[in-house]
């Protein structure tokens, strides 16, 4: 976990994002069980937690479900997934995540699919 503290550095656990959501705790462990976006065990005491830049103004970040599926497909674990989307990417540039968040779909899915092949 040490890598994805030093690149994520705001978390929501699941009422949280339940909340930003507008929606229940079970239709957000739904959306992570779907791959709409993931969570991961973390903090004292353990909770399931939630990057805070998956959300984006009160929904999920555009095109994030899609990305996580192909990364996934390609092998990628949760936190591999997490480590590649909050990653600085000079050819970007910038993170896959920030990426995503402006709408920015075409040059994040290509590298994905790249490493994914």
């Amino acid at each position: 976990m040490d890598e994805l503290d030093t690149l994520i550095s705001d978390w929501l656990n699941l009422p949280d994002v339940a909340e930003r959501l507008d929606v229940e705790v079970s239709r957000v462990r739904r959306l992570i069980e779907e791959g709409q976006m993931i969570s991961v065990r973390r903090g004292d005491p353990v909770v399931r937690m939630v990057p805070a830049l998956m959300l984006t103004d009160g929904a999920i970040t555009p095109h994030l479900g899609g990305t996580i599926t192909v990364l996934r497909d390609g092998g990628f674990d949760d936190e591999e997934v997490l480590a590649w989307l909050f990653t600085e990417d000079e050819s970007l540039p910038g993170r896959p995540i920030d990426q995503l968040r402006r709408g920015q779909r075409g040059e994040v899915r290509r590298r994905a699919l790249a490493l994914a092949l």
